[in-house]
């Protein structure tokens, strides 16, 4: 049992090792995505993040790190998550159907000049699709922190930011890493630290 354990372990780190050698190759999407942010946030608009189930939890995350504080001391951002007041998002979904409680807050909430994160392992997310649509249409720039083929939802994102893996799990180890980073890069170009 405990040589099982042991190797189960090792396998799911040497895979995590892999893919995130691999990551390397995100690094000029992932320095657009940050001059994007900061970009948005300079000229007075807001960003947004949404994702389904542990990318849910990620946008929250990410939104919590550059609202509050990543590593240094700066002033608070506009920065929030989609669906994460409960009392909208059942609302939307009884009213409306879960497909569109992303496109609705979008529609109601996000203006030209702010930014959409959207994320998920898979893209396929109806929910989501129809948020970057939205979006689409009030000109609202879309960035995707995405996996596997990156769906439905690739062509739908300005900026794609595709993991390359077809294992959930790591894909969502690498979101969250990308999302440190994003943020890093950020307060970089922002305050210079």
């Amino acid at each position: 049992m405990a040589g099982e354990m042991k190797m189960r372990i090792k396998a799911h780190l040497d895979g995590h090792r892999e893919l995130f050698a691999r990551l390397d190759d995100l690094a000029g999407p992932l320095e657009e995505a940050a001059k994007l942010v900061a970009a948005a946030l300079s000229s007075g608009g807001r960003v947004y993040l949404a994702g389904n189930g542990g990318s849910a939890a990620d946008a929250q995350h990410i939104a919590a790190e550059m609202e509050g504080r990543y590593l240094v001391d700066r002033p608070a951002r506009a920065v929030h998550t989609l669906g994460a007041n409960t009392s909208t998002l059942s609302s939307i979904g009884n009213d409306d159907g879960f497909d569109r409680v992303f496109a609705r807050q979008v529609e109601g909430f996000v203006n030209p000049g702010d930014l959409l994160i959207l994320i998920s392992t898979s893209g396929k997310s109806p929910n989501l699709i129809l948020a970057a649509e939205a979006a689409g249409a009030k000109g609202v720039g879309v960035i995707g922190l995405l996996g596997k083929d990156g769906g439905a939802l690739l062509p739908l994102c300005d900026l794609p930011l595709l993991v390359p893996s077809d294992h959930t799990p790591w894909i969502q180890e690498a979101h969250i890493a990308l999302g440190h980073l994003l943020c890093e890069l950020t307060d970089h170009i922002m305050v210079g630290q």
